[in-house]
């Protein structure tokens, strides 16, 4: 017995004391390599160590969670270590959800994808995250269940996901309210009281967005502090939803306090070559108005901007407020501090898969070695921007050192190519059929290229053109165009080839030149009853090639609705043609003129609400085109003038004011066309929907057209003078610029054809 007690603890004393490991093997591992398990067990070769280690070192390796169990061996200096590793995760499903994108869309930023390990704890944890993002699109009693099929050595995870119903949000409570109506509040908010345009996609919204709710006293905060109300306090919100109608109503507790004019505003700040005045009379708080935080902060990114031209990338601007609660007035101090002027070390690319960098270097306006600049910053983005080859373009400042940045250029591609095909049947047209291919970024080179044809039982149209902006990645254009046309009108038939070839070259960053070449080859011939009228008119056989050049102007601050700056254009034509005219019985023209057309464009644009606190936006429009030839030589048809409809005077149909002539031959009068044509407009836009993107447009438009006499015939109204007044809806919609067009012509004759209603669709002047 005393012999077993001392052999006893002589095995115990060897066990615990420590020895040296000669070598470490590991059995079943996979997702660790062998260095990285040493390191996760505490554990190398060579070391000493004791019962209580290896046991920490079994610990430390379960606890990476990719095991069901760790077991460890030890003989003769060897510890191995045997591992039952957890299977893995092949294939992620959601069902009672919507289409597969969707739940692809779903299961994005819910802990768990495809190939982790199974785990019963992130399961329950991402079934949770699926409720909380599903339940925050207004969907009440929300209920997801989990399955696992076996597959292998791995596990096949579906959650079947019953939605619930929406949760409507029928009437909101801004209780304490009383100097703001509940429109003003709700503006910018995301849960919204139901109204009559809840049902229209777009226009209305009363779904519950339950993750948004938190947010929407802060936007309703911000709504009186645009009113001046600066101490005002608005609740967090209490949704109170019926569990038998999923109708819901949400209280908000409102403090609004004093309304807030502005009193005196002034600038402290020591940087060199800014001038106080200069920078205060640029700002949009002015003293009298009532205090509104969104100029206040429009007023820092100004400050922001103008020192950061100076080169200080991380200037600081912040706002003093000095209240007199007794008055009314908050005088407003903005104090800058610079920092340090920085330079830019390097331009740094990401995101774009297709677009190759040089094509996107070309639209930086800074570069390596510059001093940084906020205005060639932000035009640099809105360069990007405008080629349509980005859906998301990012340009972020990394500083690198106290006087270095780098430019972080993070871009997200969209489509850039396109293939469409439609058909259709019009009573004159019969059935027509059209298709197009186009990309406005071929290759990621850039070049935009298009090709396509249209078919009618009275037309064929055939057209390719292919430009590149940036020629050598220079400040040269060059583009070319071809086209074959055959069209059937009422009275004759009209054949066409032709084609162009154009140049141009950008000045600064607003201004742009081109210049070109076009070639027509024109065949038209009547259709039947030929009169010496219907022959002039109508019977065309003439090459035509021609000369055009081009300037034009655009410092607008936003393509569609601009609130400032102007456009300005000046476009030149100057023509020959080629071509025999067979005698007609009165010699009405002897031979095809050389022509020259001239035309321009101006528009201005001033946002009001500076000076009268609304969202008004004024524009002014002017647009003129003149003819210059021989009156006793011809003008073919189609390159005369024509007014009426979107682009000259609304409420008139397209073209369809013109001088006449009398056809000496029927007595019936015939559409001339003219030799000049001028319009002006004023418009008044208003928003309706700013969530929408939707405003509303009163406009004005008079417009003139005149002709030049003809010899041996007589013209009708050789001058037109036509007005209207009307009112378009502009809608920014997911599918691009929607005007509808509602039009009174005042003056109309009566053999004129008026449209009170017009569509266009991607319009910009």
């Amino acid at each position: 017995m005393r012999k077993n007690i001392a052999l006893l603890c002589i095995t115990a004393g060897t066990l615990l004391s420590a020895q040296k490991i000669t070598n470490i093997q590991f059995d079943g591992l996979i997702h660790l390599s062998p260095a990285v398990a040493k390191e996760v067990a505490g554990i190398h070769e060579g070391d000493s160590v004791d019962v209580g280690q290896i046991d920490d070192s079994v610990k430390n390796l379960y606890s990476q969670g990719y095991f069901n169990d760790v077991w460890v061996e030890k003989k003769n200096g060897t510890l191995t270590y045997h591992f039952k590793e957890k299977p893995a995760i092949s294939n992620i499903t959601v069902t009672g959800y919507g289409s597969g994108d969707d739940g692809e869309t779903l299961l994005q930023g819910i802990g768990l994808k495809k190939g982790d390990l199974y785990d019963e704890r992130r399961i329950e944890k991402a079934k949770h995250a699926l409720i909380m993002k599903i339940e925050s699109e207004g969907y009440y009693d929300t209920v997801v269940e989990t399955s696992k099929k076996k597959v292998n050595d791995s596990y096949a995870i579906t959650f079947e996901v019953n939605k619930g119903e929406k949760i409507k949000i029928k009437k909101t409570n801004f209780i304490g309210s009383k100097n703001l109506d509940k429109k003003t509040i709700e503006a910018d908010m995301v849960n919204k009281e139901s109204s009559m345009w809840s049902w229209v996609p777009f226009l209305g919204d009363s779904d519950a967005h339950v993750d948004q709710l938190q947010y929407d006293s802060m936007r309703a905060r911000e709504a009186y502090m645009k009113e001046g109300y600066i101490d005002a306090e608005v609740s967090k919100p209490l949704m109170r939803v019926d569990s038998g109608s999923y109708n819901a109503e949400v209280n908000y507790m409102v403090k609004e306090g004093k309304q807030f004019r502005v009193g005196k505003m002034t600038l402290s700040q020591s940087v060199a070559g800014m001038d106080n005045k200069k920078l205060t009379q640029g700002l949009k708080l002015k003293e009298g108005k009532i205090f509104n935080i969104k100029k206040m902060r429009l007023d820092m990114e100004y400050l922001k901007k103008e020192v950061g031209n100076l080169g200080y990338a991380y200037a600081k601007v912040s706002p003093n407020f000095h209240k007199d609660d007794a008055t009314g007035v908050v005088n407003l101090q903005y104090q800058i501090i610079p920092g340090q002027k920085v330079t830019i070390n390097d331009v740094l690319i990401s995101g774009n898969d297709t677009t190759k960098d040089r094509v996107i270097r070309r639209y930086i306006y800074l570069a390596p070695g510059d001093l940084y600049n906020f205005t060639d910053l932000k035009d640099s983005k809105g360069a990007l921007g405008r080629t349509g080859f980005f859906e998301k373009v990012d340009i972020l400042p990394e500083r690198i050192t106290e006087d270095k940045v780098n430019l972080l250029v993070k871009v997200k591609e969209t489509q850039t190519g396109s293939i469409s095909a439609g058909g259709g049947y019009g009573s004159y047209q019969g059935i027509m059929f059209n298709a197009s291919l186009s990309n406005k970024n071929l290759f990621g080179t850039g070049l935009s290229g298009s090709l396509g044809f249209d078919i009618s039982e009275i037309s064929t149209s055939y057209n390719f053109s292919v430009t590149n902006p940036r020629v050598w990645d220079s400040e040269y254009s060059l583009s070319a165009s071809f086209f074959v046309r055959d069209y059937e009108y009422i009275d004759y038939t009209q054949d066409q080839v032709g084609g162009s070839l154009m140049t141009g070259k950008r000045f600064m960053r607003h201004l742009y030149a081109s210049v070109g070449v076009s070639y027509i080859d024109n065949q038209s011939t009547v259709n039947d009853g030929a009169t010496i009228v219907n022959d002039f008119l109508y019977i065309d056989q003439y090459i035509k090639t021609a000369f055009l050049a081009g300037l034009s102007f655009d410092n607008t601050d936003d393509y569609y609705t601009p609130r400032e700056g102007f456009v300005a254009s000046i476009n030149g034509e100057f023509g020959s043609f080629d071509g025999d005219l067979e005698p007609f019985e009165e010699k009405i023209y002897t031979d095809y003129a050389n022509m020259s057309k001239f035309s321009a464009r101006f528009g201005a644009y001033y946002g009001m609400e500076d000076l009268i606190d609304y969202d008004l936006i004024m524009r002014f429009k002017l647009r003129a085109t003149l003819l210059n030839h021989d009156d006793n030589e011809k003008i073919p048809t189609a390159e005369r003038l024509y007014m009426g409809g979107v682009g000259s005077v609304r409420g008139y149909s397209p073209y369809s004011l013109s001088p006449y002539i009398i056809d000496p031959a029927t007595g019936l009068e015939r559409r001339f066309g003219g030799d000049s044509r001028a319009s002006g407009t004023v418009e008044a836009s208003i928003p309706v929907s700013e969530s929408a993107k939707i405003r509303l447009t009163f406009f004005a438009d008079y417009g003139s057209i005149s002709a030049s006499s003809v010899a041996g015939l007589d013209i009708i109204n050789d001058s037109i003078t036509r007005s209207s007044v009307g009112a378009q809806i502009e809608w920014n919609s997911p599918f691009g610029p929607i005007n509808l067009i509602f039009a009174e012509a005042l003056d109309a004759e009566t053999e004129e054809e008026e449209s009170q209603f017009e569509f266009s669709m991607g319009t910009k002047f």
